[in-house]
C-alpha cells in the first residue's frame, strides 16, 4: 500500500485520523480488506474479540441482549469503526454486529494489534486515546436505547 493510499484510507476514519505517520505505517502492515454480505454477522456479544473493522461502505447494526430481547443500539456506516472490545480485557464483544447491507472495509487482527501496542507503547497510547471516544459514544447510545425501553 502506498503512502498516499494509507493516508487516504486512514483520513476517512475519524478513529485513525490523528495518528502520526509511524503509527499509520505500523497499522498499514496489518490492514486486511474484508467484505461481508447482508445478514452476515461480524461478531456476537460475549465471543472473543478477534478484530476491529473500519467500514468503507455499507452498514452494520449493533445490538445487545436484554433478557430475551435484542435491543438495537446503533447503526454504523462508512467512516466509522466496529469493535473496541479488542482493546479492553477480557477482549469479549459487547454487542452483536450484524451486516445490514453489503459491507466493504479494512480489518485488523486483534492479537496482532495488541502485540504491536505492546511493542510500540506510543501506538498503544494513541489507539487508546482514539478508541475511548468510540467506547463512550456506544455506551451513550446504549443508555439512550435502554432509557427508551423503560419509558415505554
Amino acid at each position: 500500500m502506498s503512502d498516499q493510499g494509507i493516508q487516504g484510507l486512514f483520513d476517512r476514519h475519524e478513529v485513525l485520523r490523528g495518528l502520526n505517520d509511524r503509527h499509520r505505517m505500523i497499522l498499514a502492515s496489518g490492514a486486511r480488506p474484508f467484505t461481508a454480505e447482508a445478514g452476515s454477522v461480524l461478531a456476537r456479544e460475549g465471543q472473543t474479540s478477534h478484530a476491529f473493522f473500519l467500514i468503507e461502505s455499507g452498514h452494520v447494526a449493533l445490538s445487545t441482549r436484554v433478557g430475551i430481547d435484542m435491543v438495537p443500539i446503533e447503526r454504523v456506516g462508512p467512516g466509522e469503526v466496529v469493535g473496541w472490545s479488542w482493546l479492553v480485557p477480557p477482549h469479549r464483544w459487547q454487542f452483536d454486529c450484524q451486516v445490514l447491507d453489503p459491507v466493504q472495509g479494512i480489518t485488523f487482527d486483534a492479537e496482532w494489534l495488541r502485540n504491536q501496542c505492546e511493542q510500540y507503547h506510543s501506538l498503544g497510547y494513541a489507539l487508546l486515546k482514539a478508541f475511548v471516544p468510540v467506547l463512550v459514544s456506544r455506551l451513550i447510545a446504549l443508555r439512550k436505547k435502554l432509557a427508551e425501553r423503560v419509558e415505554k
